[in-house]
């Protein structure tokens, strides 16, 4: 039997791609809004696009807050997908500000790129910090997808897993223990975001905590 997947549905913009796309690598990933899926599933995928205090608006309103952070603070297999990977963050300063789910500490923050077009939109290679499971098969080096203003700042940075350059430094991707995201977009990043989401299937199936590198 295949991993339970629930896919978070809080009217992200980008919700039934990633379903799609999980669904192109055998994933039974299901859109749901009830905290009693969270629950009961295998691994979760927090996807989003939009602005952080929206999205975290959204989910206050759909009683989701308290039940992803109780899934956070067990160690279980989850994925955050661009906004998805903000929100997992203390502190988000888009707009008035907003406090995240709080799972790392750190700050959401602007891209400082001076000279070039903000957003950060297209194509761009990932640096690699450190072996992850999540990227088992992908290359140093390797293209993903990106459309997006702020990205993460932890306070610790043994959290990155890869980085992309940008007028600086940005954040493409984090993780610790079960819980790992990615600011890329693997829905729109061709085979290596299928890649990421078939090794995401496999570590899913490794029940509480993952696979940890």
């Amino acid at each position: 039997m295949s991993a339970r997947i629930a896919v978070v549905d809080y009217d992200a913009g980008n919700l039934h791609s990633v379903a799609k796309a999980c669904a192109a690598v055998g994933m039974d990933a299901r859109l749901t809004a009830r905290p009693g899926d969270l629950e009961a599933a295998d691994a979760v995928i927090l996807p989003g696009v939009g602005a952080f205090p929206d999205c975290m608006r959204r989910l206050r309103d759909r009683g989701l807050v308290d039940p992803l952070r109780r899934y956070l603070s067990d160690d279980r297999p989850f994925l955050g997908i661009c906004l998805g990977l903000q929100l997992l963050f203390t502190h988000g300063e888009e707009g008035e500000g907003a406090e995240g789910l709080g799972c790392f500490p750190g700050r959401v923050r602007r891209i400082a790129a001076p000279g070039r077009k903000v957003p950060h939109m297209g194509w761009n290679a990932l640096r690699l910090h450190r072996a992850d499971p999540l990227f088992e098969g992908i290359a140093a080096g390797a293209y993903a997808y990106f459309v997006h203003s702020f990205h993460a700042v932890p306070e610790d940075p043994a959290l990155l897993t890869a980085t992309v350059e940008y007028g600086e430094t940005v954040t493409a991707a984090v993780g610790r223990g079960g819980v790992r995201a990615v600011q890329f977009h693997p829905e729109k990043s061709s085979g290596v975001g299928l890649r990421l989401l078939a090794n995401f299937a496999r570590l899913a199936g490794g029940g509480r905590g993952g696979d940890r590198p």
